[in-house]
């Protein structure tokens, strides 16, 4: 298997990042994933227009431009010959001795990218899935896609353990995300989202999912929604790179809804698995 490492492709084994690389000692870098269908990378320029304003965001410069960037992964993906999966990479603030102060502009910005074979989760989104609610520990600034991710881990292993696969996530009872996806609510016909603002990162796939509400009419707002809200709320779905859009039918033990996918859910997952197909071609219909 390749990897990037900077602008080059070179066999993962040959690949070596230094021990005092800032992505290592301080989570210092940002990153992003792609998803890949039919060989084709799905919302590119949305990914890597958030991934050049997340560094922006904590000072770093990407040493390459967009269109560079997106030909290299292209590159990579067609030599791994990845047809459903994700392209992963990350920037990192460069190697240089310990220290919390930024390092001089000697430094260069470290760049490393992988692929992986990566399915649809169809099961998920065809029958949902059961999560529960935890209190937001993270920091205050989740709008950058950042490598600090300790929060994020602790609450996806917290729900595993409790037989759940999210968890979603409040800070003192208002909603925010879940710890690898964004949560949506939906309520007498009307969807309602946190807005995008530093308490969640604004995915690119609840982008789309806005852009299907628009295109279907479906109402929507971009409003916060308390655990009150969640747990009576007619449909509650997450969205997110990996799971597209996929309809949570339990929280804490008590059914959501109908405790099954939701009709408003499932229209936004076929509108959105459209958008997939005007980019990428034509994939494998959902059975509901």
């Amino acid at each position: 298997m390749k990897v990037l490492l900077q602008d080059q492709l070179i066999d993962r084994e040959d690949a070596k990042v230094d021990l005092e690389d800032r992505g290592y000692q301080f989570g210092d870098g940002v990153y992003e994933v792609i998803r890949i269908y039919n060989g084709k990378m799905f919302t590119t320029d949305g990914h890597l227009n958030r991934l050049f304003e997340s560094a922006s965001k904590i000072g770093i410069t990407i040493p390459f431009q967009k269109e560079i960037l997106k030909d290299l992964l292209h590159q990579l993906i067609v030599e791994n010959d990845v047809k459903l999966g994700t392209v992963y990479m990350q920037v990192t603030r460069g190697a240089s001795p310990r220290n919390h102060v930024f390092p001089d502009s000697s430094v260069k910005p470290v760049l490393t990218a992988s692929t992986r074979d990566y399915p649809r989760s169809i099961e998920i989104m065809e029958q949902g899935f059961k999560a529960i609610t935890l209190e937001d520990i993270r920091w205050l600034r989740c709008d950058i896609k950042s490598l600090n991710l300790l929060g994020n881990v602790m609450a996806k292993q917290k729900a595993i353990e409790a037989g759940c696969f999210e968890a979603i996530q409040h800070r003192s009872g208002m909603v925010t995300e879940g710890s690898t996806s964004n949560v949506s609510i939906v309520k007498d016909g009307v969807v309602f989202t946190h807005p995008a603002n530093n308490l969640i990162l604004n995915g690119i796939s609840r982008q789309v999912m806005l852009k299907t509400c628009v295109k279907s009419e479906t109402p929507y707002e971009e409003k916060p929604f308390t655990l009150e809200q969640l747990m009576n709320a007619d449909e509650v779905f997450i969205s997110g790179t990996t799971v597209e859009i996929a309809p949570v039918v339990e929280i804490d033990g008590r059914r959501i809804g109908e405790g099954k996918l939701g009709p408003i859910t499932a229209r936004l997952q076929k509108l959105f698995q459209a958008e997939i197909e005007a980019e990428c071609g034509k994939l494998q219909s959902l059975s509901v």
